[in-house]
């Protein structure tokens, strides 16, 4: 089935590469990678994530930009072009970022709460204990910057492929690489004496978090890292959820696709290298070993800004710088996340671009206003499959990543190297590139390696946590 609308294309390779390496750098680069990595091993993990980056989300990512460069569709009509029978598996995938734009968008109106304190307000106010789930918990402000974050998305997506997405790719990503070197190079210079007299500094941190710590490895402790980076690639890379299938729709093809694959990877990595870099030597020299040991939320909104409250005049800036990069990498995810559903809508319903994002803006604001909700008024908690206890951002969040996404990713290794054949993904990387490098190395992984990996993803998720 063919699109009766004209489909846009990126102008080149660096606005192509840029936008997708927006989307695949996002708040889990940022909360997460860090938290993993000082948990498991510095630079144990460090090693684990590169050779899994090279092969299992280098296969992963090669897979669904050729997909979509190959049948010129979205996710929703793409699967079934390649195989009338797989084209379910579409719209599971285009479900994925139906259900993660509305809490995205909530977490997206959090940092912009954030960044404006840092404008206006004390540091040691926003460090204190309870600001944080004050501040979620209320009814109206967490809403109403919801609101200003999606509009924000929304707008960029209705400007379409060149002057939205390309365009603000360009702008937005240099500026976040600028802001994440400079506070990864301050989080190095600092240094910091407790009451008791004990010193620390950056570097020492940046020590922990580079070196790989073998004490107490086991083969069980060695397969639980494994595991770890394996979900944070898969995660961070922004696959299985439509994203890359649609982002390689729009690549010309007289582009060269292994070497723009090549330049994601590397992107994606530095800056997953560098948050750690920016986090753990400045949490390290002015909360200890200790305090290293939060992630998601509670890492950005509660423990980062105690250091920062702690850095003196020096935090306001930084907290500003931070919270200003952290906006620029949540806004190209979501742009991303939102242009998966809107360009889903105009391949299988035929709908302008302004409609299909105005119907998904208003289905990602009731949902997102829910989300508010979940804090207050619709406050529950459910247990959750894997033993632990979860509100309605968690579900969510647990639904989309931790079912929907490696089943969507199975599915796609299973029809690309079992019913398609690798051939098919081999043809179009080689259209452009008669050299795909890693050919040998891709065919083992579609086919046997990562539905495997990603199988035992799934069952991490479904399965309770041995106490």
């Amino acid at each position: 089935m063919n699109s009766k609308h004209k489909r846009n294309s990126f102008s080149g390779s660096i606005g192509f590469v840029l936008a997708a390496a927006g989307s695949a750098v996002g708040l889990g680069n940022i909360w997460r990678f860090p938290y993993l990595a000082a948990i498991d091993g510095g630079g144990l993990f460090l090693a684990v994530y590169l050779i899994l980056a090279l092969t299992f989300g280098f296969t992963l990512l090669t897979t669904e930009i050729a997909i979509g460069r190959k049948t010129k569709q979205s996710p929703l009509t793409a699967y079934g072009q390649i195989s009338r029978k797989w084209k379910p598996l579409g719209i599971l995938a285009s479900l994925v970022p139906v259900i993660i734009l509305p809490y995205y968008c909530v977490i997206g109106g959090w940092v912009v709460k954030y960044l404006l304190a840092y404008l206006t307000e004390d540091t040691s106010a926003i460090a204190a204990d309870g600001y944080f789930t004050g501040y979620i918990t209320q009814q109206f402000m967490p809403a109403a910057l919801m609101i200003v974050f999606l509009g924000m998305v929304a707008f960029v997506v209705i400007r379409g492929v060149n002057k939205g997405i390309e365009s603000f790719s360009k702008i937005l990503m240099p500026l976040l690489l600028l802001l994440v070197i400079g506070i990864a190079i301050f989080s190095l210079t600092i240094h910091h004496t407790d009451a008791d007299g004990t010193a620390r500094s950056g570097l020492e941190g940046f020590m922990i978090y580079v070196i790989p710590s073998f004490k107490g490895l086991t083969l069980r402790s060695f397969f639980t890292v494994l595991v770890d980076a394996m979900g944070q690639l898969f995660f961070s890379l922004s696959v299985a959820m439509g994203i890359m299938i649609t982002y390689g729709s729009y690549v010309r093809d007289d582009a060269n696709l292994m070497k723009s694959i090549n330049q994601i990877e590397i992107f994606d990595t530095i800056v997953a290298f560098l948050a750690g870099v920016m986090i753990i030597p400045a949490v390290y020299t002015f909360m200890g070993s200790q305090g290293m040991e939060s992630s998601g939320p509670g890492l950005m909104f509660v423990s980062l800004p105690k250091v920062f409250s702690e850095m003196g005049m020096a935090g306001r800036i930084v907290g500003i710088l931070f919270f200003a990069m952290v906006l620029f990498a949540a806004l190209t995810s979501a742009v991303s996340v939102m242009e998966a559903i809107v360009s889903s809508l105009m391949d299988q319903f035929h709908l302008t671009r302004i409609k299909a994002a105005v119907l998904e803006t208003a289905i990602a604001l009731v949902a997102g206003f829910a989300v508010c909700l979940g804090y207050n008024k619709w406050y529950f908690e459910l247990p959750l499959p894997n033993g632990n206890t979860a509100q309605l951002l968690d579900i969510m969040d647990y639904i989309s990543n931790n079912c929907f996404m490696p089943v969507v990713a199975i599915g796609t290794c299973i029809l690309i190297g079992w019913v398609a054949k690798p051939a098919f993904i081999i043809d179009e990387v080689e259209k452009t590139d008669s050299r795909f490098g890693r050919k040998k190395l891709y065919v083992g992984m579609i086919r046997f390696i990562a539905p495997v990996l990603l199988a035992v993803l799934l069952l991490q998720s479904l399965i309770p946590a041995a106490k």
